[in-house]
């Protein structure tokens, strides 16, 4: 029975474990609705195939114009773009 109580808090706490790429420091109260981000990329002439919160930060997989698939991640409070990586090589990553 231990066993499975743990396995279960483990999966409760599945959003909050990062892959590791990305860690972001915002109170829930200061992130934008994820879906303004989406929106946004669409404006900029992103395809948004999927957008979740990873590591606190906002982690998003698409297609970007004149790029091709990427997982990229942002900043939740400004939308700032953080790291951007396309079939394992980064493309972009914020100093």
């Amino acid at each position: 029975m231990r066993v499975v109580m743990m396995m279960a808090a483990m999966l409760l706490a599945g959003p909050a474990l990062a892959t590791g790429k990305l860690k972001c420091n915002v109170a829930p109260a200061d992130m934008k609705p994820i879906e303004a981000l989406k929106a946004e990329l669409t404006k900029q002439g992103w395809t948004v195939a999927k957008a979740k919160v990873d590591g606190g930060c906002y982690e998003v997989y698409g297609v970007m114009p004149d790029t091709g698939r990427v997982e990229a991640y942002f900043d939740p409070a400004t939308f700032e773009k953080l790291y951007v990586e396309q079939r394992g090589k980064v493309l972009f990553k914020k100093g």
